[in-house]
């Protein structure tokens, strides 16, 4: 049995005058005993217009009363729809993370990033390019990339020491990324916690990383993404069948297991010395970029 007080606007109703659920536009009474509903049928769209005696409201039921509400907060509803919109944002743009970052990329940067690495659903790639080719900005561009995709959460840089600055400089000023230097001194103040899993986005240098008692405080913690810069210093040495396996590169089997992403940054060899890459730690078929040079005789080699 529906009220007077409850048949208003966009209120959904059942009745015998009508052959479908209606949507209710408007209700004006009509002198004292009569009252005149007018609505939308929900299947067929008609309009419908029947003039009721209050007494047989009772025959009406009230299905649904959603209705449109605007007392909610503006500020929230405005948050909430750019988290949205920047979300899916990639979706319409193919260069986000460019347009959202204070960098000028070079066409060979967009083409590793957007061509090359995101393109593949397990991004784990060897990146090699002369020194100077920009591949700090190739690694932003993937780091806001994957964020903004919400592929990425938990990011660990690991650069040699005196690059440390620099990096958070360069992520801070193009990116705007803000991470944190983990070194001797932030573990003695994180006493009784793992400073790895306290923070999301932390940069080291790979000396640190590599010492055994910091190595067991990265067991088992797990990164989303892992970047590495001067890779080749993780590099193993070859003597005929036999490996000798480094510390550095122990550490690069570490972070490899415990990666969902892994970009390894190095430069490529000078040109006159016709030698392959070192070997680096990391998981059967990753992906490797070498110098364009070298793509574009790939490329002709395999026709």
């Amino acid at each position: 049995m529906a009220r007077l007080e409850d048949l208003h606007e966009d209120v959904v109703i059942e009745a015998p005058y009508f052959d479908e659920r209606v949507r209710i536009l408007s209700v004006k009474p009509t002198g004292d005993s009569l009252v005149r509903i007018v609505g939308e049928g929900l299947d067929t769209h008609i309009t419908h217009k029947p003039v009721i005696p209050m007494a047989e409201l009772e025959k009406i039921i009230v299905v649904s009363q959603k209705a449109l509400r605007f007392d909610g907060d503006p500020e929230a509803f405005f948050l909430c729809m750019e988290a949205h919109r920047m979300r899916n944002a990639f979706q319409f743009d193919p260069l986000y993370a460019v347009n959202v970052s204070m960098v000028d990329p070079l066409p060979h940067q967009i083409e590793a990033v957007y061509h090359y690495i995101l393109k593949n659903p397990g991004i784990r790639f060897l990146l090699a390019d002369d020194p100077g080719a920009g591949k700090t900005i190739m690694a932003g561009l993937l780091l806001k990339e994957l964020k903004y995709r919400g592929l990425a959460e938990r990011v660990l840089i690991i650069v040699p020491g005196h690059l440390k600055d620099q990096w958070v400089r360069e992520l801070k000023e193009k990116f705007n990324e803000t991470f944190r230097v983990v070194g001797r001194h932030t573990m003695e103040e994180s006493w009784g916690r793992n400073v790895w899993e306290d923070e999301n986005q932390c940069i080291a240098s790979i000396d640190f990383c590599k010492q055994d008692d910091v190595m067991i405080t990265l067991q088992g913690v797990e990164w989303d993404l892992v970047i590495v810069d001067e890779a080749h210093k993780m590099s193993a040495y070859q003597y005929g069948e036999k490996t000798d396996k480094t510390k550095r590169y122990r550490l690069g089997e570490l972070i490899s297991a415990n990666s969902r992403y892994l970009l390894f940054l190095t430069a490529t060899p000078p040109p006159g010395r016709p030698r392959e890459l070192p070997p680096l730690p990391g998981p059967a078929g990753a992906g490797v970029l070498r110098h364009r040079r070298d793509a574009r005789r790939i490329h002709q080699e395999q026709g």
